[in-house]
């Protein structure tokens, strides 16, 4: 090793000088721990609230590059998998690294088909929740409550067994959000029909009422596959990370799953379209919307929802596909009336100084919302809607970190800031 490949440290307080090796342009944090002034300190650590700059784990499932707008899975940018993949197919990518030829994706298709039921003892699980349960809530439950009708997925570490479970998941997954939603209305429930696509069947899970067979909108269930294949995987973020710290543990990919989907349903995770909608609707029409600006702009009041983003410091890409998916749901059942505000919205944000230096550039979020509302899906089922393809990413990230060799039980360092060392006093001594 040169001394390019390394980072050059000196300890002001002792005059001691540090090489840290770099790896992939970072040093271990470690590493970090050999600087001290005296041999019984623990040893230097970086605080880094939030993982702002700290990396928790090497990954080759998604790549993302802020500052210029790139989202790729295993290497292929987003914009191309959305219009010309399926969400099976991004999915099995996901897991295999590669997509799919005909017949791979014939056999995982007829895998995940063939799985799509579920115990009938999860519909007492969902019928008991009161009438009026989020169908979040119900999900993350309903997808532990799975772990105990399966206590072989406890062998995370046998391939087989884990590639079944991942199946099994990504099968279920539509099912159950579909009946959180239709005890969350009052109605039956819908079984899954195993002649329908993917997304086919989880829109007739939804939506049959009456009829013998219900057939969405070709329109409508390519938008839909479109969407789940802009939701499968974001990298490092909130549930993702979630998913990774408790499968540390070796906990099976049920309840990590259910974790993850309980941070998904924070608002500031899996509710941010629903907090654009809230944002659009308090706008009401084109006319307000220079008076809104003015308000963020100076702080009077209003927060611009669905711009701007933790990773993205430029044109979110799935934003840019969803924009143009909008217009072709739109075509087929109305224009949302939210619409033209938000794209005059869009159009002032885009031009105006303030926000064009502070990279505040439209994300998924802001366009999502208004399509799941135009094809009569509530908003308490946005994040419901989220979790169903997150799955998959959710899986994956999981898989690398079971195999990855240099990942242990997580486990994050603290500073500690409370009070040194003092004896306990008996009740009547103090005051």
């Amino acid at each position: 090793m040169t001394t390019k490949d390394c980072l050059t440290v000196t300890d002001s307080r002792t005059g001691k000088t540090y090489e840290l090796p770099i790896t992939n342009g970072n040093i271990r944090a470690a590493d970090l721990r050999q600087i001290k002034v005296d041999e019984t300190e623990f040893g230097m650590m970086a605080y880094d609230p939030a993982f702002m700059n700290t990396a928790s784990c090497k990954s080759a499932i998604t790549y993302i590059d802020g500052d210029k707008g790139i989202l790729r899975y295993r290497g292929y940018p987003i914009d191309q998998l959305a219009e010309k993949a399926t969400f099976l197919e991004v999915a099995y990518l996901l897991f295999n690294s590669e997509l799919p030829t005909q017949a791979e994706l014939d056999d995982f298709t007829r895998d995940v088909t063939t799985h799509t039921f579920v115990h009938e003892n999860v519909r007492t699980v969902i019928d008991g929740f009161r009438y009026d349960a989020h169908p979040m809530g119900m999900l993350v439950a309903a997808v532990g409550a799975l772990s105990t009708f399966y206590p072989e997925a406890k062998h995370v570490l046998d391939g087989e067994v884990r590639r079944r479970q991942m199946i099994r998941l990504i099968a279920k997954m539509p099912t159950l959000a579909a009946w959180s939603y239709r005890h969350s209305v009052g109605m039956p429930f819908v079984y899954p029909d195993n002649e329908l696509s993917y997304v086919e069947n989880f829109l007739s899970m939804m939506k049959r009422v009456a009829e013998p067979k219900f057939k969405a909108h070709p329109v409508i269930a390519r938008a839909m596959d479109v969407l789940f294949i802009l939701h499968a995987d974001h990298e490092q973020n909130c549930s993702a990370n979630v998913m990774r710290a408790i499968g540390s543990s070796r906990a099976d990919p049920y309840c990590s799953v259910a974790g993850a989907c309980a941070a998904l349903y924070g608002p500031l995770h899996g509710g941010a379209n629903e907090a654009v909608l809230r944002m659009l609707r308090e706008i009401g029409s084109l006319g307000n919307v220079p008076a809104f600006v003015k308000d963020v702009k100076t702080g009077r009041g209003g927060r611009l929802m669905g711009f701007g983003h933790r990773v993205y410091k430029n044109y979110d890409p799935r934003a840019k596909v969803i924009k143009h998916l909008a217009d072709q749901v739109f075509d087929i059942v109305g224009k949302n009336p939210l619409l033209d505000v938000a794209l005059e919205l869009e159009k002032v944000a885009l031009s105006d100084e303030y926000f064009v230096e502070r990279k505040l550039y439209p994300n998924v979020d802001f366009y999502s919302g208004l399509i799941y509302q135009a094809l009569e899906i509530p908003v308490d089922m946005f994040p419901v809607l989220f979790a169903i393809p997150r799955t998959a990413g959710w899986l994956a990230q999981w898989e690398e970190m079971l195999l990855d060799k240099d990942q242990k039980i997580s486990r994050p360092r603290q500073v500690y800031t409370g009070e040194a060392k003092r004896d306990f006093l008996p009740l009547e001594d103090r005051k």
